[in-house]
């Protein structure tokens, strides 16, 4: 079976975020940092349990709500100037993706 593509966008989302968590001010690193550290893990946990569920409708919606809770935490990280803009736009990209690929699956789960 082939790997699922959203879940290796998600991985590499995960790896380029952790690069840019790591130059977050000392004071958030065990608050706003961690939080979307778990945003993060909870959306490729959503992703691998929709993908084993035969019934996905309420685990898409789950991760249709995490996925624009984790986008609501990196605005505010730039907001805070936490993050500077043009790693922003690096992140928000993956983030459209991934977007679009959960999208894109919600529809084609619809009968």
């Amino acid at each position: 079976m082939e790997p699922l593509k959203i879940k290796q966008k998600i991985e590499d989302m995960i790896a380029y975020a952790y690069i840019v968590l790591a130059q977050f001010p000392k004071s958030e690193k065990h608050t706003l940092a961690a939080e979307i550290k778990k945003s993060m893990f909870r959306l490729l946990e959503l992703v691998i349990a929709c993908n084993k569920k035969y019934f996905k409708k309420t685990t898409m919606q789950e991760l249709d709500v995490e996925l624009d809770m984790l986008r609501s935490y990196v605005r505010l990280a730039v907001t805070l100037k936490f993050i500077p803009l043009k790693k922003y736009e690096i992140w928000a990209g993956y983030l459209t993706e991934i977007g679009k690929m959960i999208g894109g699956w919600m529809k084609s789960i619809r009968v």
